[in-house]
């Protein structure tokens, strides 16, 4: 009796126990729930209300006629509160909406749609976002037309998140220069140089944090962001696009590490094309900016020679291009090491002149040698006043800064003031060097490089950049009358004559310089050609850098002076301003015209009506090709569409002309025969183009 006794006392106080427990557990529930109840649902609404920030439109970047390099386009993801629309219209709108759904993503099934938004519904949930996949502004009016979406986001819930992506319409045409900005606004190029004013001021939104994301609340305290500033470039788009494809063959052609191309206006500065290539594994692509950066800061070889012969004329003005000195057999020793030149056996005696079209390194020590080592502090002190010591402030970030040595430095041995000379013992981006070959054919005027024009607001300028002056004059006058003959004999007589022109004269200098390797120089070489055009009248001015080219020839005038040549042509024949004037007027015979077939309206136009030819017809204002029919006294023009995605009409064109069209189609040229012009085509004019298509040309 007493142990049952005993358990019953137990279960009766465990009892007791558990009553008293639940009796607390439902005071603490009514405490929480009434007492306290305003209180934890402040909290718990501060915490599932929060301000979000709301990106604003980041601002465009335009080339130098205002075509769009770089835009924010509006993508959006789809999402819906399922609770919003009426029974009536969710239920009689929900099948069709799935089927449009599940047909448009083409990823689940209709009833997994039509599943996911009737669980929503019943569940109170009041955001599901329908898919992962962003759509584009196209897409989304489309979608606002569809069941339940078409009541919008106040009786249907739809909701169209906006998600902003860049896009560049020429794809990777000056992909480096143009740049780019990470999340943790680190970047590149234009885009993050200008990032301040191209980003603009986020705004911010309300929004509630629930089950699967979170939604906004539009209450209306939103605060609305303030768009970023468009900015217009100085990039030529067309000439960007000669400049890098005639960089790109220069170096797939000699396996080179990589190259870069700077071309500018000779009065202004503006920058016209900026190309910068490097290889990969997978080809060549914009990696880096070689023409502006740190990597791209080399020894620059004999570009520099420009320099030197500027201090030496400068130091020594009695000095003249005819003055002769005795290069020997190709072999100067130099305190313990020795300097050779280019040609076995060497040049022998030269002229002044001759040393730099022939670029004698032996020619140029010796002058250096004859007038500053005395006082080598002079020519460094030279140097400094033409401005190659110091950076540009050019509008880009991550300009290299110069290396040059001085006298006082430890580091200045016996050799290395003919070193410098000849463009060794010290570093210059490819941008510094060109301008200084900017200020030779700018009449000794130094200007510094702008790429950036205007920050403007739609049509409103917001700044303005002009050119800045940043030498009035690095040489006397007749100094520059010496330079620029040296220039020009080089291309004329020197190691560039093979891009001599008949059309227009050029100035240049080619430049080839051995690449160090662990402390050593060793036989791979950073080829280049500075210069301008036409010599006689210069407009532009232009570099071109080839790092470490594979092959026989690779010397600046075989490898870099080409492509300079390639861009030189395309600049001169699209600038009607740079040809030479007519000598006479041809008088025509008004009842024998000339046989004009087809080809580009502009040129065609401008040489019937400077000979006199009576040419018209209904051709539009964008209109560049057309076909020619003779009249009895004049000359009808029709329009040639070049269509994208079908063969070109070229039968009538020049040869010329033919493969520019049938190039920019991407089109595998074969051309037959021979003559002046395109008897026929292998492949009809309006065809599709199939990738990889080729056509055959036939000439009579």
């Amino acid at each position: 009796m007493n142990i049952k006794k005993s358990i019953l006392v137990r279960v009766r106080v465990a009892f007791l126990v558990i009553c008293l427990f639940a009796c607390a557990i439902l005071y603490k529930i009514v405490q929480i729930q009434f007492m306290d109840g305003q209180k934890w649902k402040s909290i718990s609404k501060e915490r599932r209300i929060y301000y979000k920030p709301v990106a604003a439109t980041r601002g465009n970047i335009f080339s130098d006629n205002g075509s769009i390099l770089a835009t924010s386009l509006p993508f959006y993801r789809v999402a819906i509160d399922p609770t919003v629309a009426k029974a009536e219209v969710f239920n009689s709108g929900v099948d069709s909406l799935a089927v449009m759904l599940a047909k448009f993503y083409g990823d689940r099934s209709v009833d997994y749609y039509k599943r996911k938004i009737k669980n929503a519904r019943h569940s109170d949930r009041q955001y599901i976002r329908l898919n992962s996949r962003q759509i584009n502004y196209q897409e989304k009016k489309m979608m606002a037309k569809w069941p339940i979406f078409r009541e919008g986001k106040g009786r249907g819930g739809v909701i169209f998140e906006k998600v902003e992506k860049r896009f560049k319409p020429f794809g990777i045409l000056a992909d480096r220069t143009i740049g780019f900005i990470n999340e943790d606004k680190n970047g590149a190029g234009l885009e993050y140089s200008f990032n301040p004013n191209l980003a603009g001021t986020d705004g911010e939104a309300l929004f509630e944090r629930i089950a699967g994301g979170s939604k906004p609340i539009y209450d209306g305290t939103d605060v609305k962001p303030q768009h970023g500033y468009d900015i217009k470039t100085t990039i030529d788009i067309n000439l960007q696009d000669v400049a890098e494809n005639a960089l790109y063959k220069a170096l797939e052609k000699t396996n080179a590490e990589y190259g870069c191309v700077i071309m500018m206006e000779v009065k202004t500065g503006e920058i016209k094309a900026i190309a910068n290539l490097g290889k990969t594994k997978g080809g060549y692509i914009e990696d880096y900016n070689y023409a502006v950066g740190n990597q791209g800061r080399t020894e620059p070889g004999s570009t520099f020679k420009l320099a030197s012969m500027m201090a030496l004329f400068e130091h020594s003005p009695h000095i003249n291009l005819t003055d002769t000195i005795d290069t020997g057999n190709g072999r100067y020793r130099i305190k313990n090491t020795y300097m050779t030149d280019a040609k076995i056996n060497g040049y022998g005696k030269l002229t002044v002149q001759q040393v730099f079209e022939k670029s004698s390194n032996i020619g140029v020590a010796k002058l250096m040698e004859a007038n500053f080592s005395q006082d080598q502090q002079a020519y460094i002190d030279y140097l400094h006043k033409f401005g190659l010591s110091s950076t540009l402030g050019f509008q880009m970030d991550g300009e290299a800064r110069p290396y040059m040595k001085s006298p006082q430095d430890k580091n200045w041995y016996g050799t290395t003031l003919t070193s410098m000379a000849i463009g060794y013992e010290l570093k210059l981006s490819p941008l510094q060097t060109l301008a200084l070959y900017n200020a030779v054919a700018n009449d000794g005027v130094k200007i510094q490089p702008i790429i950036v024009k205007e920050i403007r607001k739609a049509d409103n300028v917001i700044q303005s950049f002009s050119t800045r002056v940043l030498n009035e004059k690095v040489c006397s006058d007749e100094t520059l009358k010496k330079l620029k003959a040296m220039l020009e004999g080089v291309v004329e007589h020197g190691t560039a004559k093979n891009i001599h022109s008949n059309d227009y004269k050029v100035a240049g200098k080619t430049g080839t310089a051995r690449k160090v390797k662990d402390g050593r120089y060793v036989r791979e070489y950073s080829t280049s050609f500075a210069g301008y055009f036409p010599a006689d009248d210069p407009k532009y001015s232009c570099i071109v850098i080839i790092d470490s080219p594979h092959g026989v020839n690779v010397y600046g005038g075989d490898v870099a002076a080409p492509v300079f040549k390639e861009l030189a042509d395309k600049a001169y024949a699209r600038d009607l301003a740079m040809h030479k004037p007519m000598q006479a007027r041809v008088v025509p015979n008004k009842d024998s015209l000339p046989p004009v077939y087809t080809g580009n309206f502009d040129d065609l136009s401008v040489i019937l009506n400077r000979i006199g030819i009576s040419n018209h017809g209904a051709v539009g204002a964008d209109e560049e090709w057309v076909k020619v029919e003779q009249q009895r006294r004049s000359l009808n023009f029709t329009a040639n569409p070049m269509l994208e995605g079908k063969i070109p009409d070229v039968t009538g064109m020049t040869l010329r002309d033919a493969l520019f069209i049938l190039g920019n189609q991407h089109l595998e040229v074969r051309v037959e025969g021979s003559g002046k012009r395109v008897q026929k085509q292998s492949v009809a004019p309006g065809t599709d183009i199939i990738k990889d298509k080729n056509i055959t040309i036939t000439l009579s």
